[in-house]
């Protein structure tokens, strides 16, 4: 497996095989889109705890991106009995991060807006807040389709995300990915990422492709606009239609 430098994907309903004495503690089947920006260098580091610095990707679709937007819609979620958990709608802002003098990398999360019953989240750092979400997809008698997505979510502490894209599809590709994703409210706890996910990049100026036609972005709050404050380069979007994942804790 590969690691992904986008947070994102899938679930299945059994979980794979656990190394060593990793916990499963269970899994979600999602519906993503996640934007890649070039956001202000020194607000960026300023999310991140002491003693991690920023990660950015040298190659590939979101080559120097340094700060990370995933929209979910989860779909089914399911404990780590397999007994059915409400699923939430969120967006989540993180940033490819690494601990100073050592190997240990990975996606650092430090804030995102969830519907009800995803705040304050595993990681400890989701502002619970109002979520509303709409796709369409039409494809017309040539086989050609096109997105339209909304995606709005607005916070009691005034902190609001909402994106707006319309797209044309493309071709999925289709890969199994492990990814370590750690909290920047408690950068020693992380949790490891199997998923499976079918991704369609929609954008990206690493690779020059661009098949998206509108696209408008609003974003507040004490977190947020500073990384927001129009200085940001969108570097990729990806459409993600199929996300399956299982999660783990690492042994100890």
């Amino acid at each position: 497996m590969r690691a992904l430098t986008i947070v994102g994907v899938l679930l299945s309903v059994q979980p794979a095989f656990a190394q060593g004495n990793e916990k499963f503690t269970g899994s979600n089947v999602d519906v993503r889109t996640v934007l890649t920006f070039k956001a202000p260098d020194a607000a960026a580091a300023k999310m991140l705890p002491e003693g991690w610095e920023g990660n950015s990707p040298a190659s590939g679709p979101t080559q120097g991106f340094n700060l990370g937007l995933t929209l979910i819609d989860q779909v089914t979620v399911q404990d780590a009995e397999g007994k059915p958990v409400t699923p939430f709608r969120g967006a989540v802002l993180n940033i490819p991060a690494r601990k100073k003098g050592s190997e240990m990398a990975g996606t650092m999360v430090f804030t995102g807006l969830m519907s009800a019953g995803g705040a304050p989240g595993a990681y400890g750092v989701y502002v619970s807040a109002k979520a509303k979400v709409e796709r369409e997809v039409k494809t017309d008698s040539d086989g050609a389709s096109r997105a339209e997505e909304e995606w709005e979510f607005k916070a009691d502490n005034g902190s609001s995300i909402e994106v707006k894209i319309e797209y044309a599809r493309g071709t999925v590709t289709r890969n199994k990915v492990e990814a370590r994703v750690f909290s920047a409210a408690k950068p020693d706890f992380y949790r490891i990422y199997r998923f499976e996910l079918a991704s369609d990049v929609v954008r990206s100026t690493a690779t020059g492709v661009d098949r998206v036609s509108k696209i408008s972005i609003k974003a507040t709050g004490e977190k947020i606009a500073p990384l927001f404050d129009g200085s940001q380069q969108l570097i990729s979007v990806t459409s993600i239609p199929w996300y399956s994942r299982q999660v783990y804790l690492p042994g100890s």
